[in-house]
């Protein structure tokens, strides 16, 4: 039987570690910082917030070259092994695109996945597939898996401001513009790759309002498998929402992460993401 191996971009956010113990491939998209161009896996979130809020205009984010793509595919399947090739949303990125374009150019089996989530709710889906992998199961069968995985994800995002999102072109400008003027916090969903507005409110007590609105919802809920955390430069609401989800689901492990660079950059400072998986 033949190998399955994985591949995911830098978007994809894990705990430290988890890539290297599943043997995932990732391949980084870079950001463009007043005229200086990093990879984006090279950045910690950290750094990269200081670098954003000092730098002189919005960075500029890039999809990875189509020949690195080939190139890592043609690697990988050289020992007849399959790939699975699972990407953020194309809302964001054209990464996806790119994937599918060297797949038809690889000498390798490549199958590319547009996962329509990003950060740790595509990590959901990359992390069942490399677990699945390396337990021998077929293409097939993982294929099928990330596909329930994907139906089966919540990906929320708060902002606290919209000037990111105006200035990268992912929503109106006139939408932007109100925001701003009445310092709104807007609540959305990821939903088939569009981002819908759930709720908006006047400073960060709209971010708690909304909170506790989910989890009364999610008190119904009795098959939630995974829960995740991210967050630009806002760890205090990020470890408000652990903790009160901590409560409401004690066996789960919820990790809180820095959001990379790809994402900050659109999102902005004070934004958090809550994704959820169900079974």
């Amino acid at each position: 039987m033949s190998k399955v191996k994985i591949v995911t971009d830098s978007s994809c956010n894990m705990e430290p570690g988890m890539a290297e113990k599943l043997n995932i491939e990732i391949v980084s998209l870079s950001v463009m910082i007043d005229g200086v161009i990093y990879n984006d896996s090279d950045l910690s979130g950290s750094q990269f917030m200081t670098m954003m809020e000092n730098a002189k205009a919005l960075p500029k984010t890039s999809q990875p070259p189509i020949g690195e793509f080939v190139e890592l595919y043609d690697k990988l399947g050289a020992d007849g092994s399959a790939i699975i090739s699972i990407h953020m949303t194309e809302l964001i990125s054209g990464t996806v695109n790119t994937a599918q374009q060297a797949a038809t150019l690889s000498k390798s089996d490549v199958t590319v996945i547009d996962s329509t989530f990003t950060d740790q709710g595509l990590a959901f889906q990359v992390i069942e597939a490399a677990e699945m992998a390396q337990a021998g199961k077929s293409k097939e069968e993982i294929i099928t898996k990330v596909k329930e995985v994907k139906a089966n994800s919540l990906l929320y995002i708060g902002v606290a401001s919209l000037d990111n999102l105006v200035k990268g072109g992912r929503i109106s400008r006139a939408t932007g513009v109100i925001g701003n003027i009445f310092n709104i916090r807007v609540i959305m969903q990821l939903l088939d790759s569009e981002l819908v507005t759930l709720t908006k409110g006047r400073g960060a007590k709209a971010f708690y309002k909304w909170f506790d609105e989910l989890k009364v919802e999610l008190a119904k809920m009795t098959n939630i498998k995974k829960i995740a955390i991210t967050h630009a430069d806002g760890i205090e609401t990020a470890e408000r929402f652990k903790e009160g989800l901590q409560e409401m689901f004690p066996n789960i492990s919820i990790p809180v992460l820095d959001a990379s660079s790809i994402i900050a950059t659109h999102t902005g400072k004070g934004a958090f993401a809550v994704m959820l998986y169900t079974e």
